[in-house]
């Protein structure tokens, strides 16, 4: 189907998708991290406190993540987008009213378990069951909401704390996130997917089975592929978590570094876009091995960077991988162990991508203390990328050759 008509056939359900990973950007690294010098103001926070208490809380919600992930294959897309919507808005308001250093890392939980966890995970979910043929577009336009939030909030965010209290911008978020409630109820009048449960989708996957958890976790495709999706968010979360020490240490303006950001945003929308469109062309076994590879020479480029325009076009490589983590393997999950128990198995893989994204900040700055620096790392951090692109080439291709020949 060309993208101009399936835009405007399917418009409310994409809708819903962009919607809802708009939404999830509440709980990123990204945004909270806009936050993080008045959160360590307040509570008179260190910077190893403060990375201590984003990883307890992270860490605990990625467990959380591995139960509550499969309610998205027993609840419709309507009902459980609306539950977390609203426990995603009082977290947002328990963040500016919260007045105890030691409730923080519940506050972190909650934010990270309801946005970047929850939110993100049903998103992608309901594009995985409600299209089959189109469901590479489909997962592009939906991810489009994540990158219009990562182009705009932060800097959006810094101005308005030039003019109101960080508080009460928090407040405005919840307010938010409870506005989106009746825009959803009307978008999800009518589902694309009828019914509650997966087991009525029509997708099967390898031998024409329709995976449960357990069998997908007992296959090698399925560890083949980890590790790439915890690296990416491990690493790439420290990229952003610790870039105002990386400009510090390449002798950067921290202002300068941040203004280079929105390019790497604008090529996460278009490389969503284009993988979305390859992966219905081409299917994501092909491309799956590639994705990482602009990541690996996007942080050799951190590592060698004389300048921020070097460091500038990293940023512009991360965003094309981004656009491939954000579609390939939510394809690859629903294409590979079909669609009756794609939440469950979404669920595990979302839990271990918010695990790695915990990890990542803590363990960069234990590195660092004990004196091994930034850039350096980096230069491991490609290596591993390359690793993992590596060890996913022979279990895909094994794979495909048990897809149903109309897959």
């Amino acid at each position: 189907m060309k993208l101009g008509p399936f835009i405007s056939e399917n418009a409310p359900w994409l809708a819903v998708g962009a919607l809802l990973s708009f939404m999830s950007c509440f709980g990123q690294t990204f945004f909270i991290a806009t936050f993080s010098g008045d959160i360590r103001d307040e509570f008179l926070l260190s910077l190893s406190e403060w990375g201590g208490i984003y990883t307890l809380g992270t860490g605990v919600s990625a467990l959380v993540m591995l139960f509550a992930g499969g309610l998205a294959d027993r609840f419709r897309i309507r009902t459980i987008s609306i539950v977390i919507a609203v426990l995603l808005a009082f977290s947002c308001f328990a963040m500016a009213v919260n007045p105890i250093a030691g409730l923080l890392p519940l506050v972190i939980f909650a934010l990270r378990f309801t946005g970047q966890g929850m939110m993100m995970h049903v998103a992608l979910v309901a594009m995985a069951r409600w299209f089959v043929a189109t469901r590479g577009k489909a997962l592009a336009f939906a991810t489009a909401g994540f990158s219009l939030g990562e182009a705009t909030l932060p800097l959006s965010f810094v101005w308005l704390k030039t003019h109101l209290d960080w508080h009460t911008l928090w407040v405005g978020v919840g307010v938010f996130c409870l506005l989106s409630i009746p825009v959803l109820l009307v978008l999800l009048q009518t589902e694309r997917s009828p019914q509650s449960i997966a087991k009525d989708s029509t997708s099967a996957g390898m031998d024409g089975k329709f995976w449960t958890r357990r069998q997908a976790l007992s296959t090698p495709l399925f560890w083949s592929i980890v590790p790439a999706i915890v690296l990416f968010p491990a690493f790439a979360t420290v990229f952003w978590f610790q870039q105002v020490h990386f400009a510090e240490v390449k002798g950067w303006e921290h202002l300068s570094l941040v203004a280079v950001f929105p390019l790497g945003t604008g090529a996460f929308m278009l490389s969503t876009i284009a993988y979305g469109t390859a992966i219905d062309r081409f299917g994501c076994a092909r491309l799956m091995p590639i994705y990482l590879l602009p990541l690996a020479l996007a942080f050799v480029l951190h590592w060698y960077a004389p300048s921020v325009a070097w460091s500038a076009l990293g940023v512009v490589l991360m965003g094309i991988a981004g656009g491939g983590q954000a579609t390939l393997p939510a394809a690859c999950w629903a294409g590979f162990f079909g669609t009756r128990h794609i939440g469950a198995i979404k669920a595990t893989v979302a839990a271990l991508m918010v695990f790695g994204s915990a990890i990542g900040p803590a363990m960069s700055g234990w590195l660092i203390d004990a004196g091994f620096d930034l850039p350096a790392q980096y230069l491991v951090f490609a290596a591993a990328f390359l690793g993992a692109s590596i060890m996913m080439i022979r279990p895909l291709k094994n794979a495909a050759s048990r897809l149903p020949i109309a897959a």
